[in-house]
Parts: structure tokens; C-alpha cells; sequence
């Protein structure tokens, strides 16, 4: 054997140095370092050690057992598994949590290491611990996510939601069946992600992946929220689904992924048809020549108004009030009191109808307005809005110049030479905003000015004709023009082709279109207008009318028709509101013109 030379001074001096730093090492490191003798015994622990644990840095741990400084729930597993296999194998790691000595609070879950220490003569000397990391944020963070899952998996059973899962890091899926049904899937189909793109309409493809990059960026905040639509892959069905979910992060990295989802076709479909349905309401309600208009009774407003507004009453609808107690004001003193009543029983829950007049607030001019007036109840049958068509009775003024130039110096021309002529002018400078309000304008006619717009000006006629629209057009076009250009003007649908040359010319076209279109308006005789107000009451309230008309009382009137006093005084006031009559005597002049009179051989005595 041979012989091995005793170890030098420097050798020992090096060893003496590395046993210094080995220690200083170990007693700053940052994490957890202890150390036992080989009968488990604790008899070192650092600074970061006793601090994990809660033991001050003067207290004695010799006075402790291995087992101290695990939780109750963990101390079996040290003692039965730990402590053999290190005898075993030498070393040992699994994620235990260490008992806080001072603060149970703060107990904590980590990845602890540990291995056997021996001598040169491989005998046991004891043994070192440490920590490598922290996993309690993890596992809380697990624990979280697992009951969210059970409670997500609970809510579904009563909402139809489906709830599913992903592992970002390595792309799996793990749907339930609600969401295989979704994607037109079996319950029993595997999924992966190339299955789940597979399913997405390609239109909406990219928005939704850029919406998943987001939710795992850990500069954001998880939240993952999106409706996109689906094409099944075995029923080929398209359905629209709309989900939620949150990514869950561990240090800067996005390990999880939680949502639901549900479908909501049948509810965007409703959507859509709802949308429709407002669509054509406000089309319809464009092109009426009734003023339509919805109110909220609690709140006193009008919530709309159609077009007709601002021809019945001479203000853009964008400058109408709002309030319904502005808009009383522009309606004549003497019928206010019936209009209010009017209101309030349709905000009662019945139908009135009610002919009124309103002063312009712009011009003054006095307008008869007949109005039906309605409640609209909401889902419990409450009255929420109330609604009313206005109809004008006003006979049709007739003398109306509308003017389309696309030259805003000669529009303002051709309209001083209109009101010269004693009409009423009005212009436009685009087609288009013309067409829009066309349908709701007085009767009259148009100048179009073809001079510096020939396509825009010839839309015109053309437009007016196919909407179904009587408002005669004379075309005005310049000296050069040829045959040709009139040709295509009449062809348009102008009734008339006028070259720019004197005002004595272009009077004469105007006089004959307006009387031609005056032509087509017969006012409403006084007789008639009579007719249709009667023609509105009731039988009971006819009855109660022919009564009056034959002088009865109210007593007498009851009597003959089986009725209480007060009830016929109800009937009278209605009948009155109805024929629009401040007075009993105009309530009779209206009867009577009507074509009702008393019976023959009735005593009109007083009884």
C-alpha cells in the first residue's frame, strides 16, 4: 500500500479558508438552510430559516425535534416516508409546508430538499435541509381555480352555461358536453385546439385569437370576454357564443385558464328581428304624413317625433322641446284643458281621441290637429310610454315652392323671385336632404335648377316618381341647352322644361304648376268635418247626444235611456270632448251640421 504523505501547512490553510466562506454561505443565504445531527436532531438554522419559520435569531432549536417545524398535517408523511427513504437513498425532495412557530397564519408550502452528510468513512454525520421555492401562491392559486371550477360546474346546471378549461403551456382543452354540442360535436369527441379553431367562423377567427394573446399577456389583466359565431363541424349549424374567462398567472406566466360559455343564437336573433322591426317603424314613420310621436308620462318628455313635425309645425325636430309642458304652450288656450285630458287618459290606460289647435311658434299661423292618443304598456301591462298619431286638418296651403340649387347665389334668387310672385319658399342646396323630408312636405311644387347639378337635379324627379310622391317638378335649365337635355328632364318624370331667360316666362310655368297641384287638394268641407266627429262617439254617447239635441236634462236623458244621472253627465263631457265643442250650443251647431235633428214631434221643453 502506499504510503500518503501527511497534508502540507498551505493545504490545511486552503481547507481552513473554504470552511470559512462555506460557512458565511450558508448562514447569509437568502432561503431556508438547516442542518441535523444523525439522529435527526436540529442544530443549525439560518437567518432566512428562522425568519420562514418564526424563530427568533438568539432562540435555542436544540430544544426542538425535526418534526416541530412541520405542519400537524405533514408531520406523518416526514416521519414515516421522509426520515427512511434519506436513510435509504440519501436524499429526499416533495413540497411540505413548515410550521410558523409564533403565527399559524403563516404557514407555509414550499419545495423542500434534503440530503445525508457523511464522513470519509461514509458514516453518518447528519443531515442538511434547504428550500428551493415557495409554492404556496401556486397551490392557493390551484385551490382557487379548483373551487371556482365546482361552483362555475354547479351555476351551469341552472343557466345552460358550458364551462371549460385550458393549460396554456401545453394547449390542452377539457370541455364538457354543453360545449361539444356547441361546436356540433358528440359528447365523447376529442378536442384539441386545432379542433376548436376548426370550429370558428373564419370571419371571426382572428379577432378571437388576438383576444386570447391578450388574456395570457401577463401585462394584462386574465379577463378574456368575446361573442363570436360557430359553424358545428358535424351539423354544419352556425350558432353565436358568448364567453368569459380569466387566466391565472405564476410568476409572470399564464399556467391556467377558466371560462363559460353559452349560446346565445336565439337571443340575437330576437335582437335582430326587434332591430328590424324598429327599422321599418321609423321608415314608415318618415314617409307619414302623420305626425307620430311616443312621451314618458313620468318623466313629462317626448321621447319621439317623426319627420311630419316640422311641417305641422314649422320647427326642425331638433329644436322641438322636449318637455310636455313646452310643448303645451305652442296649443291654443281654449283647447289645453282637452289635450290634457286627452293625455291623461291615455296615460290611464285608454285611447283618446281629441281635435285641437296649436299656434306655430314660428309664424304664427293657426293649425287644426286632430289626435289619437294611446297608452303602451310594458311587460307587466303597466303603462310605460304613451304614444299618439297627429293627423293635420288644417286645409292644404298649396301656394309651396320648394327650390333645389346646387348654387347657393342663384337658390337665393329663384326664392326671392317665388315670394315676389307671392308663394312660399324654401331651399335646398343637396338633393338628397330634399328626398329625405319630401314625403312629409306640403303640397306644392319644385323648382330644380339643372344649370350647375344635371345628374343630382335630374335624381330628383326621378326619386319623387318612384316614391310614390305628387309634388310636380318643373325643370330649369339653361339657354344652351338642346332638345335633347328636355327630352331627358320629361323623361325624368318633370312635368314641365323651362329655359332661364325672363322672370315673365318662368311666372307663367309657376302659376300653372301650382294651380295644376292646387287641383288635386279639395279642402275638407265644414259638413264633412262634422260627419267624421260624430262619427267617432259611441252608441251610448250618440244617444246621449240625440237627447241634448232634443232638449232633454241630464235626469230626463237618464231615465229614458235606463241610466244614472252622473253617468250621462260623464257621457256629455265626452261627447263634448269628442266633437271638439267648448260649449253646448257648438256641440249642437255640430250635431246639426252633421245631419242630426230632433225627433219629429218631440217637446223641446225643459223638463
Amino acid at each position: 500500500m502506499t504510503d500518503v504523505a501527511p497534508p502540507s501547512v498551505e493545504s490545511n490553510h486552503n481547507a481552513a479558508a473554504f470552511d470559512a466562506i462555506a460557512s458565511l454561505v450558508v448562514c447569509q443565504a437568502t432561503t431556508f438552510v438547516g442542518l441535523c445531527d444523525a439522529d435527526f436532531q436540529p442544530v443549525f438554522l439560518n437567518a432566512a430559516g428562522r425568519k420562514l419559520v418564526g424563530v427568533s435569531a438568539d432562540a435555542d432549536i436544540t430544544n426542538h425535534t425535526i418534526l416541530d417545524f412541520f405542519t400537524s398535517e405533514h408531520r406523518p408523511i416526514v416521519e414515516a416516508v421522509v426520515l427512511s427513504t434519506l436513510l435509504r437513498e440519501g436524499h429526499w425532495e416533495w413540497e411540505l409546508a413548515f410550521r410558523h412557530f409564533t403565527d399559524p397564519s403563516r404557514e407555509t408550502e414550499v419545495r423542500w430538499s434534503a440530503f445525508t452528510l457523511k464522513d470519509a468513512a461514509d458514516k453518518l454525520v447528519g443531515v442538511a435541509a434547504y428550500v428551493s421555492r415557495d409554492t404556496s401562491e401556486r397551490r392557493a392559486i390551484e385551490e382557487a381555480v379548483a373551487k371556482n371550477e365546482a361552483r362555475l360546474r354547479a351555476a351551469s346546471d341552472l343557466v345552460g352555461l358550458a364551462i371549460y378549461s385550458w393549460d396554456p403551456r401545453s394547449g390542452a382543452l377539457n370541455w364538457d358536453d354543453r360545449l361539444r354540442a356547441m361546436w356540433g360535436l358528440p359528447s365523447d369527441a376529442a378536442v384539441d385546439l386545432a379542433v376548436y379553431e376548426a370550429g370558428i367562423h373564419p370571419d371571426d377567427l382572428l379577432r378571437v385569437q388576438r383576444a386570447i394573446a391578450a388574456c395570457v399577456d401577463p401585462a394584462g389583466d386574465g379577463r378574456y370576454t368575446i361573442e363570436y359565431r360557430v359553424i358545428g363541424r358535424d351539423d354544419g349549424v352556425t350558432r353565436t357564443i358568448a364567453t368569459s374567462g380569466q387566466a391565472t398567472f405564476v410568476d409572470g406566466q399564464a399556467v391556467g385558464f377558466i371560462g363559460a360559455a353559452i349560446d346565445v343564437t336565439a337571443q340575437r336573433r330576437t335582437e335582430a328581428a326587434v332591430r328590424a322591426s324598429e327599422a321599418q317603424f321609423r321608415s314608415f314613420a318618415a314617409h307619414s304624413s302623420n305626425l307620430i310621436w311616443i312621451g314618458d308620462p313620468a318623466d313629462g318628455t317626448i321621447i319621439y317625433r317623426s319627420a311630419a313635425y316640422e311641417r305641422i309645425w314649422g320647427v326642425p325636430c331638433g329644436e322641438a322641446p322636449t318637455a310636455l309642458a313646452e310643448w303645451m304652450k305652442d296649443v291654443h288656450p281654449d283647447d289645453r284643458q282637452q289635450v290634457e285630458h286627452a293625455l291623461a287618459s291615455a296615460q290611464a290606460g285608454e285611447v283618446a281621441q281629441v281635435e285641437y289647435r296649436i299656434i306655430r311658434p314660428g309664424d304664427g299661423a293657426v293649425r287644426w290637429l286632430r289626435d289619437t292618443s294611446f297608452p303602451i304598456p310594458d311587460d307587466n301591462g303597466a303603462v310605460a310610454r304613451i304614444g299618439g298619431i297627429t293627423e293635420d286638418l288644417t286645409q292644404a296651403d298649396v301656394r309651396q315652392v320648394y327650390i333645389f340649387s346646387a348654387r347657393v347665389a342663384e337658390g337665393r334668387r329663384l326664392a326671392g323671385l317665388v315670394r315676389g310672385l307671392g308663394y312660399r319658399a324654401r331651399m335646398f342646396e343637396i338633393g338628397a336632404a330634399f328626398l329625405e323630408v319630401a314625403p312629409v312636405l306640403a303640397p306644392g311644387c319644385v323648382l330644380v335648377d339643372l344649370r350647375k347639378s344635371r345628374s343630382e337635379g335630374l335624381a330628383i324627379p326621378r326619386e319623387l316618381k318612384a316614391r310614390s310622391v305628387t309634388l310636380p317638378v318643373i325643370a330649369l335649365d339653361a339657354p344652351s341647352a338642346d332638345v335633347t337635355a328636355a327630352v331627358a328632364a320629361m323623361k325624368a318624370g318633370a312635368v314641365d322644361y323651362v329655359i332661364v331667360k325672363d322672370e315673365a316666362s318662368l311666372r307663367a310655368k309657376l302659376a300653372k304648376t301650382i294651380a295644376e297641384s292646387h287641383g288635386a287638394v279639395r279642402p275638407t268641407t265644414r259638413d264633412e268635418n262634422a260627419d267624421a266627429r260624430v262619427a267617432r262617439l259611441t252608441p251610448r254617447e250618440r244617444d246621449v247626444l240625440v237627447g241634448l239635441i232634443e232638449g232633454g236634462t241630464n235626469k230626463s236623458i237618464a231615465q229614458k235611456l235606463g241610466l244614472s244621472p252622473r253617468t250621462v253627465e260623464l257621457h256629455r263631457a265626452q261627447v263634448m270632448n269628442r266633437l271638439n265643442a267648448s260649449s253646448l250650443t257648438e256641440m249642437l251647431r255640430v250635431a246639426l251640421a252633421a245631419g242630426i235633428a230632433p225627433s219629429i214631434g218631440t217637446d223641446h221643453k225643459q223638463r
